[in-house]
């Protein structure tokens, strides 16, 4: 399984590692590096959407390193370099799976903007989840659109697992109530509820946000368990500020990161982990319903270079 992990999470970097992260990797095939090759990645860091911040943290702890460790090899800097690449995006990423042990249900709250990829997101978590046999109900939290509803309904289908949904335009929290309820009485592990796509800029539905979380912390006062937010990697620097707005109002806990294979600017990863300091917990790798895969650090890293 580690094995195929490691596959999807190559493919799914593969624009990044052959455009900017591989101009990055041939800067040090020369012999030695010099301040020339020093400036060239710091360009190349902001222009793979790492931001300006982030490469200058990335840049002051590699030249540190290679001060302190007196490496003057070419092949030893990158080797150095990929290493804190790995460690910048290591939150101690937590283990949804393992997460789930000691509360039922565990309750997951999904949120993001339209055209994320949040319902094929959850999807493929319930999916992800029901390989490793959980019982798995989603509660169809974005009642302003019925194409919504039907949305989820059908991916719950794919999925092989239950959904609960109201009318249109009748109450999210109302809905999130009852799931979690079911959830109790029919013994199922795993609530994920679905919400309304929205911009983070609007009030009034980040609001709407706040009152489904409160929802669940009614019936359980630790829920919801983890907050997801499904973020669009080609969005680039935009995302920090989605993230930012998303945390305030709801204090999400991770992240999945989607279309990662659609973007060669990869870099916006270590942006999110370094500025946020919010945990990458999945990447999207494709379209299919296996095309969502744990985010591990130093695989992550291990690819991005190359």
């Amino acid at each position: 399984m580690l094995g195929l992990f490691k596959k999807k999470t190559e493919q799914a970097v593969r624009r990044s590692r052959e455009s900017w992260f591989g101009k990055i990797a041939d800067l040090f095939r020369g012999p030695s590096v010099d301040e020339e090759v020093w400036t060239e990645l710091e360009e190349l860091l902001i222009m793979a959407d790492v931001g300006a911040q982030t490469a200058d943290t990335l840049l002051t702890r590699l030249r540190e390193r290679v001060k302190r460790e007196r490496l003057d090899d070419s092949r030893q800097v990158c080797a150095a370099l990929k290493e804190e690449i790995g460690r910048i995006v290591d939150l101690g990423n937590g283990d949804v799976h393992a997460s789930q042990e000691t509360v039922s249900p565990w309750v997951i709250l999904v949120v993001g903007v339209n055209g994320s990829g949040k319902t094929t997101s959850i999807a493929k978590l319930a999916h992800n989840l029901r390989q490793d046999s959980r019982e798995v109900l989603l509660a169809a939290g974005d009642t302003f659109r019925a194409a919504g509803i039907d949305q989820l309904e059908s991916w719950g289908e794919r999925a092989g697992v239950q959904v609960l949904a109201h009318q249109p335009g009748s109450d999210p929290g109302a809905v999130v109530f009852d799931a979690i309820q079911a959830a109790k009485s029919r013994g199922v592990q795993v609530v994920i509820i679905d919400t309304a796509g929205r911009l983070h800029t609007k009030y009034n539905l980040m609001e709407e946000l706040k009152k489904i979380r409160r929802v669940t912390q009614k019936i359980d006062p630790s829920a919801p368990h983890e907050v997801l937010l499904v973020l669009d990697a080609t969005t680039g620097q935009n995302g920090l500020a989605q993230a930012q707005h998303f945390t305030d109002a709801v204090g999400v806990t991770g992240i999945i990161l989607t279309k990662v294979d659609s973007t060669a600017k990869g870099g916006i990863v270590l942006a999110i982990c370094d500025q946020l300091k919010i945990p990458i917990q999945f990447i999207g790798t494709g379209e299919s319903m296996d095309d969502l895969v744990p985010f591990d650090p130093h695989t992550f890293a291990e690819a991005l270079m190359g």
